[in-house]
């Protein structure tokens, strides 16, 4: 063949006026991408053109012809304004928002291995914590990446109310919310604002959703004062986290109208305690005492320990109002100031509250205890008490160490005990974490004058492995009550407290990353437990102790209750409960119920009925934890707001993150923030893998663990965020 006709052949086959295949091909991924990377916004064929930088004549058809395959493949969809868009898959999902910024949200879902992303203005004005139904866009051949979505449907508003700043301006007003994840403003009209005075906190209520690039509309429902005041931002931890400001009417009617005395009819059906050693031992300025022990020397040479708990049981009857307020609180919260109690004080300070020198009616466990503190007895039920000796922990303390005072020897005695259960414990594979909290010296006015770590001595031990004991010897009895049939066994309905054992994954992780300060540790299922003992014994008083301690944290699963008999892995217990905190939580209250029920013959409870108090309770207790770090969190903002700001401080980097890296600062446990964008030595990258942030130019390293020297730069006390100058870091 001619070298003319193969020429003029070629030219046949790719079209010399138009695109070839390979072109248009090239193009349909091209176009694809570029669709996928918009998936919230469908685009037209100038913004096409532009994006691509699209310039002859044989582009433009090679795009023309891309498209249409597109749509007919059904891979991409023409809107009614003639713009092209990813086409929507045809699976619907339902999940809770997470709002994390103002650009998107994950939608969390156990219907999806990841969460789905959502662009903001494709979420038809969800919120935070609202249950949504969201239509994935279709994978294509993306199918790796992250799903992404779009909100198609609101099943259920999380909230709505907010609590903020009001800005007044003339003819309307704005409430700026103090949430991180609450990213609009909210409109009200002069005649919804309670006659709120401009900067003042308020408690808003959504009124009126409307279209996308509108604010909501609200109404102010509570003014909580001026903000910066300690009334008004403690009133507004309990307002955003939606806790109780007052019992209603009705519960404190109830509460006031029980009988204070107990009568002989009602002694005599209880094991009497009265004449035996009893005293309680509590913080300083504890006003409800749940629990106090009893110690009487048997003449076998034994021990017997009495844990006393006090019996709400007795007084809070199941159905009544009293009964569904502390289903609904579900446990008192303790926020720096004051403490939002799960039952009124008639109930928790004085019926209740083991007070000394007052005859008290108890549910117990009571054990006999050889030397070597092995049960050799035990026994559960109610009991009356008499307490001949309040003491706090110090007191307790100052008597183990001294051998001096009132009930020196009891206290000497029962120590002793507590240190052997304690190492019996360890030896079979509990995890010793020993995490540092802190609590504030405050003035008549609520401002901060002192952060002071807790220390936690001999005394809070000894209380803490007796509670340990009655709450794991009172499940493991309840559960061998139960039947076994055809070789299945099924234990009676109970309220555990279970802890499964960590995420492998996380597990794995964590590992590497403490390889790099030169720990090991096992992530075998057998060895795990001696293996995170023996580094958290390891790491004691070295730079990266309070990281590694952190992130071995993170790295467990959380501790929740449930009728399922699964176990507690940080303590090593095949069966544990909560029996010893009634005053303060409900589940201790159905535990009492439960177990005299089993004591009294009774057959297995609801099942159902319980596994959703459950859930209720485990979802208060997160509240509760949540509302109590934002108190501290406060508190902790406000102290360094006073503080110089030309202070220089010691920390140690406590988190790294594309944005910036966390510093705990060591003399206040105040972790502050310091911005990438305010490191200006050099462009810092951020190294997920590894915990750090790098410079590009410098390869200088911020680790965590590292230790720097800070300055405050700002605090936002709405925010609870306290912005850090890098003055001086450390390898």
């Amino acid at each position: 063949m001619s070298k003319a006709k193969e020429s003029k052949r070629n030219k046949s086959k790719s079209g010399d006026n138009g695109p070839s295949k390979e072109e248009v091909y090239r193009m349909k991924d091209r176009i694809r991408d570029l669709l996928q990377k918009n998936r919230s916004r469908a685009l037209d064929t100038k913004h096409i053109i532009r994006k691509l930088d699209l310039k002859s004549r044989k582009q433009l058809d090679a795009m023309e012809s891309a498209l249409h395959k597109l749509v007919k493949g059904g891979e991409a969809e023409i809107t009614r304004n003639g713009q092209f868009r990813i086409r929507l898959g045809e699976e619907v999902i339902e999940g809770r928002v997470d709002f994390v910024n103002p650009r998107y949200a994950f939608i969390v879902s156990p219907d999806t291995q990841q969460d789905v992303m959502v662009n903001a203005n494709r979420l038809k004005n969800a919120l935070d914590g609202d249950t949504v139904k969201v239509q994935l866009y279709s994978a294509g051949r993306n199918a790796d990446k992250r799903p992404e979505g779009e909100v198609v449907e609101i099943v259920k508003r999380g909230r709505t109310q907010f609590v903020g700043r009001i800005q007044l301006s003339k003819g309307f007003a704005f409430v700026v919310a103090d949430s991180r994840k609450m990213h609009h403003d909210i409109f009200v009209k002069p005649g919804d604002t309670m006659d709120a005075q401009d900067n003042d906190k308020v408690m808003v209520e959504i009124t009126q959703w409307p279209d996308r690039n509108r604010n909501p509309e609200g109404k102010v429902v509570r003014v909580l004062g001026q903000a910066g005041e300690n009334e008004a931002e403690i009133h507004s931890i309990m307002a955003e986290f939606n806790l109780p400001f007052e019992f209603e009417k009705g519960v404190n009617t109830q509460a006031k109208r029980i009988k204070d005395d107990i009568t002989e009819e009602e002694i005599a059906k209880r094991r009497d305690f009265r004449d035996v050693t009893t005293f309680t031992i509590d913080p300083a300025d504890a006003k409800d005492f749940d629990d106090a022990i009893s110690l009487r020397l048997l003449e076998n040479g034994n021990y017997e320990v009495g844990i006393h708990i006090a019996d709400v049981s007795h007084y809070v009857k199941p159905g009544t109002v009293l009964d569904k307020e502390a289903i609904e609180r579900a446990t008192s919260v303790y926020l720096v100031d004051r403490t939002i109690p799960m039952l009124p004080e008639r109930l928790s300070n004085e019926l209740c509250s083991l007070r000394p020198q007052e005859t008290k009616l108890t549910f117990a466990a009571v054990f006999e205890l050889d030397k070597d503190a092995v049960i050799r007895n035990e026994w559960f039920g109610r009991t009356v008490i008499y307490s001949d000796r309040r003491f706090s922990y110090e007191e307790a303390q100052e008597r183990i160490e001294t051998l001096q005072g009132d009930f020196a020897r009891e206290l000497t005695i029962l120590n002793t005990l507590a240190l052997k259960l304690k190492s019996d414990r360890f030896a079979r594979g509990a995890i010793n974490f020993e995490t540092v909290e802190v609590k504030f010296r405050l003035d008549e006015q609520g401002r901060p004058l002192e952060v002071i770590p807790k220390v936690r001595k001999d005394a809070h031990k000894l209380i803490e492995e007796f509670m340990l004991l009655a709450n794991k010897r009172v499940a493991e009895w309840v559960y061998n009550r139960g039947k076994r049939t055809k070789g299945d066994y099924t234990p009676p309905t109970y309220v555990y407290r279970i802890h499964d054992a960590p995420d492998p994954e996380k597990l794995e992780g964590f590992s590497a990353f403490a390889r790099k300060f030169g720990h090991s540790l096992s992530t075998d299922e057998d060895a795990v437990s001696n293996s995170l003992n023996k580094l958290m014994l390891d790491i004691q008083g070295k730079p990266e102790q309070n990281v590694l301690e952190t992130l071995a944290i993170r790295s467990m699963a959380k501790a929740k209750y449930s009728t399922e008999p699964e176990g507690h892995f940080g303590l090593a217990f095949d069966h544990y409960t909560h029996f010893t905190s009634p005053i303060r939580r409900y589940p201790d209250v159905m535990v009492h119920r439960l177990l005299q029920h089993y004591l009294d013959g009774g057959k297995s409870a609801d099942r159902d009925k319980y596994e959703k108090l459950c859930q209720h309770s485990s979802d208060r207790e997160k509240r509760a934890a949540d509302a109590e770090r934002a108190s501290i969190k406060y508190k902790q903002v406000e102290f360094m707001k006073l503080q110089d700001p030309e202070t220089i401080w010691n920390g140690v980097v406590s988190g790294v993150t594309e944005w910036g890296i966390y510093v705990e600062i060591v003399e206040t446990r105040c972790e502050g923030m310091v911005r990438l964008s305010d490191l200006k030595d050099d462009f810092y990258e951020y190294d997920d893998q590894n915990y750090r942030i790098v410079g590009k130019s410098n390869k200088k390293i911020i680790t965590l663990g590292d230790k720097v020297k800070v300055k405050v730069l700002n605090t936002d006390i709405d925010r609870r965020t306290i912005d850090l100058e890098l003055v001086e870091h450390q390898r």
